[in-house]
């Protein structure tokens, strides 16, 4: 037995292994997974609120100014974040030089002043610049979020200029719609914010325009929405810098989540941690206060932890929104569509039809045509099915309607290589050469017009991957396994045959019956 037959053996028994369970739907291995038009799912375009995004760019503007200021001791006051711009006046004229130098440094802003007396907003090309981040930044964000909730396959892609068209496969109960949209359009903004110690006793007297007017805001207990805060406006920082988020659980046995802030963001915390001991500092997600210890020491390590009660479902979410990243601008359901089972089911007779249809003529047409040699290219076609099978499989990869179009066009390409290879060989034949060089000629001779036929196909449907979204990369990935597959069947799995047969089809001398044609016809 020669070593190209026992690499095509194995390469059977590897795609006949790996594809069963997909085709069997066994508890056990890898299987397929069933894109949104064939197992059904939810539709959904969400709108973003890029506005939104300005304004947090603006706070986080003012949480850089502060910082700095503080660490290089530089005596700034009536430091106030309006919707497109920061406000604050500078009291010592000697500190202006450095104080412009850091705002030099900080690109894409417009930096009035006038009399020390700052007015800090955005160019216009900053704006645009930032909402353009904020959608591409949602698309990545959600797409994360989606992919570590365990979602199969979600297609998430920009649509227009401020839409975003996510597609969930597998969501059918209520219960995982409704977690699966609120991981969505969680903006999970995490914050730690000073409690403004001097007028807290006056938080249920001040209206939140009162309280603007102090550089203050109000926000409300994540357990009592009657409970309240009165909190320095400009955060000591923001979720940005953190770096991760893990669901642990305290001494009651309580779910919390513990984060880890970047280096910039634990000596900020360590800081101010060290400057305000006996004082509170509130951790607020989502504009709600989860929390407000008294800070006891300063804190260093640059790590914290969030309680709020939650469920273990509950802190997972969130640890993952937080892991992901914030929302810069907040998302907003436009639409949303149920795609029911029964669309899966018709679209999965229809292309088993077509594939089975297709499959059929092609085998029957190779073995009319061909004769033997068609068999052998009929075996090279059915181990390359399993293969496709297998890879998609092992890979976890997601079928869908065009995904299964693509099957269907790899098995009339299957059979290409072989056709070249059958008729290169008929050709010597028909000259007169022996069966055992016409076979090893036939395959040399063949080989160019394969690879490059093939090649320029794999490089297109690369090309489709890389640019396409959704179905479209889905019939890219189908194509290119099968391009790969059938490469690897014809070129050496139909040889490793020829071979291990060369003897008996050379005592046959039935040339006719091997390969449908009569030696040395004209």
């Amino acid at each position: 037995m020669n070593f190209r037959l026992i690499i095509f053996i194995v390469t059977i028994l590897f795609g006949v292994g790996f594809s069963l369970p997909s085709f069997l739907q066994t508890q056990k291995g890898a299987k397929i997974n069933l894109g949104l038009d064939l197992q059904g799912g939810l539709h959904m375009l969400l709108g973003v609120k890029t506005d939104e995004a300005i304004k947090s760019k603006i706070k986080s503007l003012a949480s850089t100014i502060k910082f700095y200021t503080d660490d290089e001791e530089i005596i700034i006051d009536d430091l106030k974040i309006h919707d497109d711009s920061v406000t604050f006046t500078l009291l010592d004229s000697d500190e202006k030089a450095a104080l412009e130098k850091m705002l030099h440094e900080i690109k894409g802003l417009d930096v009035k002043e006038n009399d020390l007396h700052y007015s800090i907003s955005l160019t216009p090309n900053e704006i645009e610049a930032v909402k353009k981040f904020a959608i591409q930044q949602a698309v990545d964000t959600i797409r994360n979020r989606l992919d570590q909730f365990g979602l199969a396959e979600p297609t998430v892609a920009k649509q227009g200029k401020e839409k975003i068209l996510v597609e969930l496969p597998g969501i059918k109960t209520p219960q995982e719609e409704k977690r699966a949209r609120e991981l969505i359009a969680k903006a999970a903004h995490l914050q730690l914010m000073a409690v403004d110690e001097k007028r807290a006793d006056q938080v249920y007297k001040l209206s939140p325009e009162q309280a603007a007017e102090y550089g203050d805001i109000i926000l409300h207990d994540v357990k009592n929405k009657d409970e309240k805060y009165l909190l320095k406006e400009v955060p000591v920082l923001d979720g940005s810098m953190l770096t991760d988020a893990r669901v642990a659980f305290d001494r009651s046995n309580q779910p919390v989540i513990n984060f880890t802030l970047n280096s910039e963001g634990a000596k900020i915390f360590g800081n101010f941690s060290g400057e305000n001991v006996g004082k509170r500092m509130a951790v607020v997600l989502d504009n709600v206060v989860y929390s407000a210890p008294v800070i006891r020491e300063r804190i260093g390590g640059g790590s914290g932890q969030i309680s709020g009660g939650f469920s273990t479902q509950e802190a997972h979410d969130v640890a993952i929104a937080l892991r992901s990243g914030a929302l810069l601008a907040p998302v907003v359901l436009l639409e949303k569509r149920s795609v029911g089972p029964s669309l899966g089911a018709d679209s999965i007779k229809a292309s088993l039809i077509a594939l089975i249809s297709g499959f059929l003529l092609v085998f029957f047409f190779m073995i009319l045509y061909y004769g033997y040699s068609g068999i052998i290219s009929d075996i090279a076609l059915v181990a390359n099915l399993f293969i496709i099978i297998a890879v998609m499989a092992m890979f976890g990869a997601t079928l869908t309607l065009p995904g299964m179009a693509g099957i269907v066009l790899t098995v009339g390409m299957a059979v290409d290589a072989n056709v070249i290879i059958n008729e290169r060989i008929r050709e010597l034949l028909r000259d007169g050469v022996n069966i055992k060089t016409a076979i090893e000629k036939g395959y040399d001779n063949a080989m160019s017009a394969i690879l490059d036929a093939n090649i320029t196909t794999l490089i297109a449907a690369i090309v489709l991957y890389a640019y396409g979204t959704g179905p479209i990369k889905g019939f890219a990935v189908t194509i290119s396994i099968g391009i790969l597959a059938s490469m690897l069947t014809a070129i050496l799995g139909t040889h490793g045959i020829y071979t291990y047969l060369l003897e008996k089809i050379q005592k046959s001398k039935n040339i006719k019956a091997w390969f449908g044609i009569e030696r040395g016809a004209k």
